[in-house]
Formats: structure tokens, C-alpha cells, sequence
């Protein structure tokens, strides 16, 4: 992407002009790198601290969302056994475990953690674009019947890393001040 297209954060702008797939992927990347903005250079205090009265953290939000990563564009879009992170989770018992066990981890494994997920989630939209682009549905059927198209997926990872992106920001600010959007 164009230098020009960079922001102070280090985030590639969205395109204007691009076409269906290239302004959605486009969002999502931003929303990814607005994630990792809000994240960077903290240690375990700096991803472990709350603002009351939430349990939340910049750490399990990391964690939240490389698993959301996982199992919208793995196991949804393509039907693959949940990934080595996630395997042995029994989320009956503990359904926000991603959430509190972020608290055992080290900054270098939760961002480590997060990474991958985007890079497999990148490289198994690749090969649905292949499959029948944005239309391709999902292996994965929704209780009702319907599976979701592509298209569906990558909106809602938008309006999921965006939702968690606002909590992002103010528990960034709470913590050491840093602000923006």
C-alpha cells in the first residue's frame, strides 16, 4: 500500500476508491491495527489493568479477538477443528475463558497468540475470495438454517474489532493516558 496511505500510528488507511472486497478487508485490517496500537509497548501490568467496575482487559481483549479470529474464519468459514490454543478449552464450563486466563499469559504469547490468528484468519479469507469471493457462504450452518456468506463474516469482525477497539481506548487512557480516536 502507498506510504502516503500510512497513518501516525502506523495504519494503512482504508482505500477510498477500492471495490467491495478491497474496502472490507481494508476496514478489517484497520480495525486490526487499531488493536495493536492500543496495545503496544504495554507489559503484563499495562495488559492486565481494569477500569472499574469491568473485569476487562487490554490483554484479554488480545486474547478475545485472536480467538474470534479463529473461529469465525477457520472453524465457521472453513469447518477446521479448533485451533492448538483453543483445542482443550471446554467452554460450557468456563464460556469467557479467553477473558480472565489472559491474565497468566506474557505480553510476548498474547500478542504471539493474536498474530497468528490474524495471519491464518488472512490466509483462509484468501483462499474463500478463491473459492467464490465475498458470496462464498460458510461450511459452518447457523441454527437457523443459513450459513453465513463471507461478506457476513468480515462485517462482523468489523463491528466486533470496532465495539472492542472503544473498549480499547478507554482502557488504554486509563491506565497511562494515551488517547487517540
Amino acid at each position: 500500500m502507498d506510504a502516503s496511505l500510512v497513518d501516525e500510528h502506523g495504519r494503512n488507511e482504508p482505500p477510498t476508491t477500492g471495490d467491495e472486497e478491497a474496502t472490507l478487508l481494508g476496514f478489517l485490517d484497520y480495525q486490526r491495527a487499531t488493536l495493536e496500537w492500543k496495545t503496544r509497548n504495554l507489559d503484563h501490568d499495562g495488559l492486565s489493568a481494569t477500569l472499574h467496575p469491568t473485569t476487562m482487559t487490554l490483554g484479554g481483549l488480545l486474547k478475545h479477538l485472536a480467538w474470534v479470529e479463529d473461529w469465525w474464519f477457520s472453524q465457521i468459514l472453513h469447518d477446521n477443528a479448533p485451533a492448538a490454543a483453543w483445542d482443550d478449552v471446554d467452554w460450557r464450563v468456563d464460556p469467557d475463558w479467553e477473558w480472565h486466563s489472559a491474565a497468566q499469559d506474557s505480553p510476548e504469547q498474547l500478542r504471539g497468540l493474536w498474530q497468528a490468528a490474524v495471519l491464518r484468519s488472512r490466509d483462509l479469507t484468501e483462499r474463500a475470495l478463491e473459492q467464490g469471493g465475498m458470496d462464498r457462504l460458510s461450511s459452518c450452518v447457523f441454527d437457523d438454517g443459513h450459513a453465513p456468506s463471507l461478506r457476513w463474516i468480515v462485517v462482523h469482525m468489523i463491528e466486533e474489532y470496532a465495539r472492542h477497539n472503544g473498549h480499547a481506548d478507554l482502557l488504554r487512557e486509563a491506565f497511562d493516558g494515551e488517547t487517540g480516536e
